[in-house]
């Protein structure tokens, strides 16, 4: 995994477990990699990868089964679709609107490369 210097990495690996969720490739109660297991696997310090999971399961988007694993909660889809959403129309639409402006990019133009 390419990590941006500009976005903490634990808050980057929440995010590709995110889209995983998202994309399909993980569903409710699929088993997540140990917090050494993707520690390993993405080169990342183990703490790092703890961090990341605490956030999750405080989002309620994984749950811990104490001496297996984390787990991929019931509702998750619907939580990170919200948060996601929430993100995005917070922190990314309001730059993608100006810039629009800047541009002198109409909504009709805007619609037709969306309906592309």
């Amino acid at each position: 995994m390419e990590f941006n210097a500009h976005k903490p990495i634990y808050l980057q690996i929440c995010s590709q477990i995110y889209e995983k969720i998202l994309g399909g490739e993980l569903k409710a109660d699929d088993r997540l990699l140990s917090v050494r297991e993707l520690g390993i696997e993405l080169g990342v310090n183990p703490n790092t990868i703890m961090r990341s999971y605490e956030l999750m399961q405080n989002a309620g988007i994984i749950y811990n089964k104490r001496g297996i694993g984390y787990f991929i909660a019931e509702n998750a889809k619907d939580l990170v679709l919200k948060q996601m959403k929430e993100e995005f129309i917070n922190d990314e639409l309001p730059q993608v609107i100006k810039k629009m402006k800047l541009l002198g990019i109409t909504n009709e133009e805007f619609l037709k490369f969306a309906n592309q």
